[in-house]
């Protein structure tokens, strides 16, 4: 009787698996067969993984497809593994997290009271790389920590270090693989091997120094118009060190969660900093407090030329979900929150593009948005193009817009909603971008 019942009881919970795994898969497949999503997806519940599976190729030209060993570029979510090495180096007595750093930046005013921690934190107020009209040339070139730390040594600083977090602070990474390498002795690469890869015994995990990329790296791609995709630019992902130039898999990023979050790798009281720090965002991480799924998540998000990467972690529920894609598209971060919620049983939106998509405007539309908007009082055209319709932004950036009902879209490139408004004749009035509304201009 006993065993009958047991065998009863794994039937069951089989049958629950393969629905979960079904579900998830489900809500995966309108992203990937419209373009927009290829790469990887691994789901861990209660320690067991209930879901990991491979969509689009690694390689279009020659049709590779994705698979469980493929390595992605994870752009913004590289800063984890810069904040591990810096934690562990903490734990080693050979840093602290009041160690300043202003001998990194000798010609920065105020770069004497920036602390490691402020960096970690991102509130260190340093000019951002990114932000420079010449960064599109820099990484054309091959760069070093210490060449892209000379690009913003000597400018001032936005706000005293420790005081706020304004924005994400490449640069403040760019000078932790400085100090990683002035701690070491080696190269970024070299010492990131030493202090984190290596003792953790990474598989397939490496940082980009320019360096012949493996097969198993996939190639990035990019949106081209509403539906197609191509090759994104090439570029030197040496100019993003310590902020954007780690390549790994879903399985190496599982095993750096549990290694921080659950792992003796870090010494708990600095584990426990890092779990409980007062800001918001800190070690590559944001942090939450969700009502929606009432406990505390920590996630992060990265996006880079033809790569973008999503991971959210809830401890509590034993809940981790990753999204590797090599698309540049912000919608792995959606795909990510869905199949978190899925996983534990809450609603969730569905994508459903349209097979067939209205002409939005007979004419270019140009719409005002406010001054908090993304781009302070930026003005958007919104113009149409045969069946496709897109949005311009100031910068001449264009966003290819999905057609998910009538006068409704989601931006490709942002995974935004954007939602048209007319008037009783039918001529546009209002343009609703995510939370904010811009005027039609006439």
């Amino acid at each position: 009787m006993l065993l009958r019942a047991l065998i009863t009881l794994l039937a069951i919970a089989g049958a629950t698996y393969a629905q979960e795994a079904n579900d998830f898969d489900n809500f995966i497949r309108p992203y990937a067969a419209s373009n927009n999503f290829s790469g990887n997806v691994l789901i861990e519940h209660h320690g067991e993984i209930v879901f990991q599976r491979s969509y689009g190729y690694l390689d279009r030209e020659h049709k590779r497809c994705n698979g469980d060993t493929t390595q992605f570029h994870i752009a913004s979510m590289s800063m984890q593994y810069t904040s591990a090495a810096v934690l562990r180096l903490i734990d080693q007595h050979k840093l602290t997290l009041e160690t300043t750093i202003g001998n990194l930046l000798p010609n920065t005013p105020g770069a004497e009271k920036i602390t490691v921690i402020d960096l970690l934190q991102q509130q260190s107020g340093l000019d951002d790389i990114n932000s420079h009209s010449d960064y599109g040339e820099i990484l054309q070139h091959h760069q070093t920590p210490g060449s892209l730390v000379a690009h913003i040594d000597g400018h001032s600083l936005s706000f005293p270090p420790g005081t706020k977090h304004t924005r994400e602070e490449h640069s403040a990474f760019n000078v932790l693989a400085v100090l990683l390498e002035k701690v070491t002795g080696h190269a970024f690469p070299q010492a990131l091997e030493e202090i984190l890869l290596r003792p953790l015994r990474f598989k397939a995990t490496y940082a980009d120094d320019d360096d012949t990329a493996p097969p198993s790296a996939a190639h990035g791609y990019q949106p081209k118009g509403v539906a197609d995709l191509e090759p994104a630019p090439a570029i030197h992902w040496s100019g993003k060190v310590g902020n954007a130039s780690i390549v790994t898999t879903t399985s190496d990023e599982l095993h750096l969660v549990h290694s921080i979050f659950d792992g003796n790798f870090i010494d708990s009281q600095m584990r426990g900093r890092l779990l409980e720090t007062t800001p918001r965002v800190g070690y590559g991480w944001f942090r939450s407090e969700s009502t929606e799924f009432g406990e505390t998540t920590y996630y992060m998000n990265g996006r880079a030329p033809g790569f973008a990467s999503y991971v959210q972690h809830i401890p509590r529920k034993g809940l981790t979900v990753i999204v590797f894609s090599n698309v540049y598209s912000s919608a792995p971060s959606e795909i990510g929150e869905g199949l978190a919620r899925i996983a534990l049983g809450l609603p969730h939106r569905t994508f459903h593009p349209l097979a067939k998509a209205p002409k939005a405007v007979k004419r270019p539309v140009s719409f005002r948005f406010p001054v908090d908007f993304y781009q302070s009082s930026a003005e958007m055209t919104m113009f149409s193009r045969e069946s496709d319709t897109f949005l311009r932004w100031p910068s001449g950036e264009l966003s290819p817009l999905i057609s998910v009902g009538a006068d409704e879209w989601v931006d490709r490139l942002y995974w935004e909603p954007v939602k048209l408004d007319r008037d009783p004749t039918g001529v546009p009035v209002a343009l609703h971008y995510d939370r904010f509304t811009g005027d039609a201009v006439h």
